[in-house]
């Protein structure tokens, strides 16, 4: 089966499994499971090695990082495509909760749009199940 990485989720599995649930820890390494990420995940990433000195302990450039995410941890990433944009200008935004997160709600579309199971620690992506996000809650 395919998974959906949030980003957090690919930031644990990389640095820190102690961070993942049993269940969740269980697909990822599970040689069945076929783990991808959104184009838009790698964005969000580049941004923090860049700005915020994420993960820079562990690879020297962000290259690097994007090479190992598909080569070492044999995460596929998914192009972003026109009908991934029409499920996200479609989204119905959870104000309750403010999530107004705009690469959040790309990846959540990304998933939505590909029929794919989301893994994600977030708990305000629970407010997309009801629009049809199949959603895998890594419950810290």
């Amino acid at each position: 089966m395919r998974y959906l990485l949030d980003t957090n989720i690919l930031i644990y599995y990389m640095s820190d499994k102690s961070s993942l649930s049993q269940n969740v820890l269980s697909v990822l390494e599970d040689y069945d499971s076929i783990l991808c990420v959104s184009a838009e995940t790698l964005r969000e990433l580049i941004v923090a090695y860049r700005n915020k000195r994420l993960l820079k302990k562990i690879w020297k450039s962000s290259e690097d990082m994007i090479k190992d995410i598909e080569d070492m941890f044999c995460v596929t990433v998914l192009p972003l495509s026109r009908e991934h944009l029409i499920t996200y200008s479609r989204l119905q935004i959870n104000e309750s909760q403010e999530h107004f997160d705009p690469s959040d709600h790309v990846i959540i579309s990304h998933a939505m749009t590909e029929k794919m199971s989301l893994i994600s620690s977030d708990h305000k992506f629970l407010f997309y199940v009801s629009q049809g996000l199949d959603l895998i809650y890594n419950k810290k």
